[in-house]
């Protein structure tokens, strides 16, 4: 989508050369008018033709005056209509009204959503975030405000993006942000990502934020600002190269599960919130979920924000729980079947 800023540049020559083709006309048609007494059909006629240089005889001979006033007509003229017809041209074949047709379809489409995520930055960490977003099925929508980014971002029709800066309080609205149930700003710069925080949680402030990080100082200031977690690439990649030399095969395996994409095998996040009644308030032994689906229970976040790893059948599951499951596609499927199933 584009913002007020987008193709501004282009839209202004377009308006430029179409104001003094205009000009052109009403002075030509004027001139005719007053000089030569024409009718306004007739001197309008001869303004066309004589500021596009097609070769047509004049409806009427011309007096001194009134050849003096074409003469003069030309030459002002001339370099308007090329001027006009180029930019006009350029308007068409370098895909700037073909972007601002997709661009307002864009538009329309994120006008219409509710529960997306919002990505500011497509550099590196926020493309990867989308790639992995869209695995699993969640609606995004992009901020950036490089033009040559957001041209590549174009070519893929299932993107929906916004050109601006995100600390602009319309760019975020225009991106529904009131409705939005999460952003991520992953700009290189950790100032812009702090804009960002501060600009995002004044509009919503249930809004869940995740921020990047190039410095240790600026995590306290993120989280200060509103952020909901801050992410710093560059320790993780540090920690993650360390435990490649102490435990290369638990860094692999965790990898295997957690990052590629696998249809054999991966972890999900199950809410106990809608669960059917005859699991609520029981044990995971109770449940017997493992021989009924294949799925693993690995983990339980409490209502009070703790976490319980590899949980033991004696621990009980409340509706105000998460879980944390492993398992491939369909075995998953079937848990959330049978939990569900009353529903």
């Amino acid at each position: 989508m584009k913002n007020k800023g987008l193709g501004k540049e282009n839209f202004r020559s377009i308006y430029v050369s179409i104001g003094l083709l205009m000009m052109s006309v009403i002075l030509g048609t004027s001139g005719f008018i007053l000089i030569e007494g024409f009718t306004f059909t007739e001197a309008f006629f001869m303004t066309i033709i004589t500021i596009s240089t097609v070769g047509f005889r004049e409806v009427h001979p011309l007096s001194e005056l009134g050849q003096f006033f074409t003469a003069f007509l030309i030459v002002i003229s001339f370099g308007i209509f090329a001027y006009a017809v180029t930019t006009l041209t350029r308007y068409i074949v370098d895909g700037v009204f073909r972007n601002y047709l997709k661009d307002n379809k864009v538009k329309t489409k994120i006008a219409k959503l509710s529960n997306h995520v919002i990505v500011v930055g497509y550099g590196r960490n926020g493309k990867q975030a989308i790639e992995e977003l869209q695995r699993h099925k969640f609606q995004v929508v992009v901020i950036d405000n490089v033009e040559a980014i957001i041209e590549t971002i174009r070519e893929d029709a299932t993107m929906l993006y916004i050109q601006g800066d995100a600390t602009q309080d319309e760019i975020l609205l225009d991106a529904k942000i009131e409705n939005a149930q999460a952003l991520i700003t992953a700009l290189p710069n950790d100032a812009d990502n702090l804009f960002v925080v501060l600009t995002a949680r004044a509009m919503n402030p249930e809004l869940k934020i995740i921020s990047r990080a190039s410095s240790f100082n600026s995590d306290r200031k993120l989280r200060s600002a509103g952020a909901t977690n801050v992410i710093m690439p560059d320790k993780i990649g540090g920690q993650r190269m360390a435990k490649l030399v102490a435990q290369p095969d638990i860094v692999d395996f965790l990898e295997y599960i957690m990052l590629r994409e696998l249809e054999e095998v991966y972890i999900d996040e199950i809410s106990c919130k809608d669960i059917s009644p005859v699991f609520a308030e029981k044990t995971i032994g109770e449940w017997s979920i493992r021989s009924e689906t294949g799925a693993n229970i690995i983990g339980i976040k409490t209502a009070d924000n703790n976490y319980i790893v590899n949980p033991s059948p004696d621990v009980n599951i409340t509706s105000n729980d998460q879980i944390f499951v492993l398992g491939n596609p369909e075995q998953i499927r079937k848990l959330k079947k049978v939990l569900y199933q009353s529903n």
